[in-house]
Parts: C-alpha cells; structure tokens; sequence
C-alpha cells in the first residue's frame, strides 16, 4: 500500500470567533461518526466556560470532545503541548475507525498539526524568562517586540505585538541557542504532512454581519455570567497567568479597578474581539489549502458535508 494511503484522515475547521464552527463540528461529527478534537487555546481550562464560549454539554450533543476543560488555569499550555496530544488523539481516534475533527480558532495549533511540526525540547531559563518579563513591564511590550523585529524580522512579522508569551519565547530561544524562532519553524516541517487534511474555515463575506455575530456574542456572554469568572481570573491574575492575558477578561479589569463602567468595558471587549477576528482571518488565510464556507451566501452545513463526503471517498 502506498505511504499516502496510510496516513490518516482529518478534517479541520477554523476561522475566527462567532462563525459557528460548534455547530458545524458537532453536525459533521454526527454524519461521519467523528470525534472533536479542541484546538482553542483557553477552551481547555476548567472554570473559564462562558468567556471562553466553550461549548455546553447541551451544544456537544453526545459527540466525544478531546483536549477540552481539563487543564487547571493555572498550568501552561503550549503548540507543542497541543500537537503532541493531538497527535495521540488522531491516531487512537483513526483505530476505532472514527474520523478526526479538529475544530477551534486557534490557528497555529490547526497549522502546526496538520502540517507534522515537530518541536525541539523546549530550553528555558527561568532567570531570563524573568528578566524578559521584567523588561517588557519596564519598558512596554513594544520594546521586546522592536528588538524581536531587529533579531528575526521574518518570525516578527506572524507575531501579534501584544503577544507577549510568543515574543519572549523567541527572544529567550535566540539568547539560549542563537538560533532565530523562524528558522527553527522551517526546519521542524517533514517533507511530507503527516495527515491527509480537509481545512474548512467559516467567514461572513460581509464584515458587517461578523462583526454583529461577534457583538451579539459578547451580549450573551455578559447575560450569561462572564463577569464571575473574569472576576475570579482577576483575583487569581498572578497564577492564572495566560487567562490573565485572554480576550473575555483583561477588559473587565478596569471594572473591578473601580475604574470604567460595565458598558465601557463590555464596548472594549467588542472591540477587542473583532480585531481578533481580523487577526484569525488573516492566519487561515495564509494556508493556501483551506476551504472557505460563508455563512452569509451558502448552508454551511450542507457544503461541508459534501466536501467531507468526497474527501472521504477520493
């Protein structure tokens, strides 16, 4: 048998927030007996559920969700972390004859899972870790990314400026080893992807109607409790360290601070959030593979059960 037809099947889907991804996965996975394998970055902490908008047990529908609400939000998770598990997982799910979905906003954990990017053995040092972090709280954030675009101008450029735990992860890298984080990226690609993959990304294509969807969202979230857990990220902020930095609580701080209203911080988490949602476009946009479903033009469902179908027979 050739080597291609040995490689497992996965169908992915992304895009960004407020698109509708839980609803397609869940009916896709009903269809073609598939298990969901999470590949949002915060969905996978307990206690945070609403600003996360992890999916109910209602919304799951009795379909197996994988690296979903197991993490305590405190532990650190990274890509390496998350391909290394899903890769389990697409394997365990393959054998039982079940077909891999992997479904979540967060593109670097798609991309890098599909595409078979093995990781080297992290190398931290806590001490520059700390000096890196005291640095950016001195100085501003912009001034470890200015010096990150100075060092690998190429990594600098898929990195958000605020991303702080990616540029001090690239910058700890080049000070330890001297090797720039794109260089690692490229040598860490098989020449060949480990899985043969579906990559379907759900968008409006008028911006208007996301940014309504993303504005109801953040309607329902406030209505349905987010303001206990961002309090509780916001008492917990020095353990609770990535959460800290996610969207759906930091723009509460400023309420608890007793500094902004309600109404200006949920304005802020709106606006946050669609720029987001710009940046999750322009990442699945750049995987030249992927498939896009408008949701604002076309049964969404419909077409992707169709393409999932002749994916599965090609």
């Amino acid at each position: 048998m050739d080597a291609l037809c040995e490689r497992p099947r996965v169908v992915a889907i992304g895009g960004p927030t407020a698109t509708g991804k839980t609803v397609l996965s869940v009916a896709l996975a009903k269809t073609f007996d598939g298990e969901i394998i999470n590949a949002d970055s915060m969905q996978i902490y307990r206690e945070l559920s609403v600003g996360t908008a992890k999916a109910t047990p209602e919304e799951r529908q009795g379909i197996p969700h994988h690296l979903l609400d197991f993490l305590p939000p405190e532990q650190p998770y990274s890509v390496a972390d998350f391909v290394s598990a899903a890769s389990d997982l697409v394997q365990q799910i393959s054998a039982r004859k079940h077909l891999p979905l992997v479904v979540g906003g967060t593109g670097l954990y798609i991309t890098s899972l599909l595409n078979g990017v093995s990781f080297a053995p992290e190398q931290n040092d806590p001490a520059l870790r700390q000096r890196l972090q005291q640095e950016a709280q001195s100085q501003g954030p912009e001034a470890l990314y200015a010096r990150l675009q100075a060092i690998d101008p190429a990594y600098a450029g898929k990195v958000h400026p605020n991303n702080l735990p990616r540029v001090i992860r690239a910058l700890e890298l080049y000070e330890l080893t001297g090797r720039k984080m794109s260089e690692q990226q490229q040598s860490s690609r098989p020449a060949q992807p480990p899985y043969q993959s579906l990559c379907l990304c759900l968008t409006c294509r008028e911006r208007a109607l996301l940014y309504k969807r993303i504005d109801q969202r953040v309607d329902q979230m406030v209505a349905s409790g987010v303001l206990a857990e961002a309090e509780l990220v916001w008492k917990n902020k020095d353990r609770y360290r990535t959460a800290a930095q996610a969207i759906g609580y930091k723009e509460f701080f400023p309420y608890f601070a007793g500094q902004q209203t309600l109404a200006e911080c949920t304005a802020r988490l709106k606006q946050a959030t669609r720029q987001y949602a710009k940046r999750q476009l322009t990442w699945f946009r750049h995987q030249n593979d992927a498939v896009w479903l408008y949701i604002d033009e076309e049964d969404a469902v419909k077409r992707a059960t169709d393409l999932v179908h002749a994916f599965l027979q090609d």
